[in-house]
């Protein structure tokens, strides 16, 4: 008998290196219809080594990657304990965390996510589940998008679900599938710049408004292969570090005009995404704080009405919806779909890591 309520923290790590966000979540579920409530949630920061390690271990050796991997599943654990510690939180079912992706090459069967070593359940005492991407690289798929699921369960009155992080990426329905993909980078190359500024990032979007468009680096990214392609696609860091950054680089302009010209090119590249240019869009994640970002994209599609939810929800949709992810293993549903990877089948994705104490499972 599959149980009605379950008690989790989901636990997230972006591209854009804000920290660890952490949810504290009740969901209950009736006739295959799914309610959460968000409890308590907080985003724990990186160390600046953390941030420094984190950003350079794309070229890590595998040695070095190993060892990454235990540091960073040690502090990780540390994070979730302390959490779990501080708001007094029982009775959970498990943690469902996603771990820090470092290496994303699906077109090599390869994806990496750390902290998701299985000794992660001992180290905080509860049931894990974890490691999500893996399985779906294993069976021809991009491993990602991931949230696109959580998207038609949680979210089905919105025309639109985009997710502004590291990444823009966008799900919906389309002849009774669920659609999804990654459109382009966003903060990973917005904050980059405005690290050169001294700042973390561009608040509210204030320099990149200052700046110029600069046309000809703007059809410079827009003529870029990875917009012709179609979907299932993703990104990871490597493109940006390989691809991106150098054509910015490449133009001897004012940071304020870079984060400016890109900033237009993210706007673009959403409004030419998307199948119907009306409707409604749904927009979570730490872009959406961006105003100048988010009336770019108003501008690009001026027929759409975005929504941007409560603060709990855009700060922490994602560590809800791996919450949810790691409940739909733990009840041996679906919860990647092949419509949006790419993969050779629906599955029930994520490794279980369950403390020895418990015997839930």
């Amino acid at each position: 008998m599959l149980k009605k309520k379950y008690i989790v923290v989901g636990v997230m790590s972006g591209t854009s290196l804000d920290g660890v966000d952490l949810a504290h979540i009740v969901f209950t579920v009736k006739n295959n219809k799914w309610e959460f409530q968000i409890l308590e949630s907080e985003t724990v920061s990186y160390s600046a080594d953390w941030v420094n390690q984190l950003k350079i271990a794309v070229d890590f050796s595998d040695k070095e990657l190993q060892k990454l991997n235990q540091d960073y599943t040690q502090l990780l654990a540390a994070i979730i304990f302390n959490f779990i510690k501080k708001h007094k939180i029982e009775n959970l079912d498990a943690v469902c965390s996603h771990g820090h992706t470092i290496l994303h090459q699906p077109q090599n069967g390869f994806t990496l996510q750390i902290g998701n070593l299985p000794e992660i359940a001992t180290l905080i005492n509860q049931t894990v589940v974890c490691d999500f991407r893996i399985q779906d690289v294993q069976l021809g798929g991009q491993g990602a998008p991931l949230v696109p699921i959580g998207d038609r369960i949680l979210f089905p009155e919105y025309d639109y679900c985009m997710n502004l992080g590291g990444f823009s990426n966008v799900s919906f329905e389309q002849n009774n599938n669920r659609i999804a993909f990654d459109i382009s980078p966003v903060n990973t190359v917005l904050n980059f710049y405005a690290n050169q500024l001294g700042l973390d990032y561009d608040n509210k979007g204030i320099i990149s408004r200052t700046g110029i468009c600069n046309e000809d680096l703007l059809n410079e990214l827009n003529a870029l292969d990875f917009y012709q392609k179609k979907h299932p696609k993703s990104l990871g860091f490597e493109f940006v570090k390989e691809t991106v950054l150098p054509i910015i680089d490449s133009y001897s302009i004012p940071v304020e005009d870079k984060l400016h010209t890109f900033t237009e090119h993210v706007a673009l590249q959403i409004a030419l995404a998307l199948p119907n240019k009306n409707g409604s869009l749904y927009i979570t994640g730490g872009g959406a704080y961006n105003d100048f970002l988010i009336e770019r994209i108003q501008y690009h599609l001026p027929e759409m009405k975005i929504i941007i939810p409560s603060t709990k929800i855009l700060e922490f949709k994602e560590a809800l919806i791996f919450a949810l992810l790691g409940v739909l293993k733990l009840r041996g549903e679906i919860n990647v779909l092949s419509s949006v990877t790419g993969a050779s089948t629906d599955h029930s994705s994520g490794e279980i890591y369950v403390f020895n104490s418990k015997q839930n499972r």
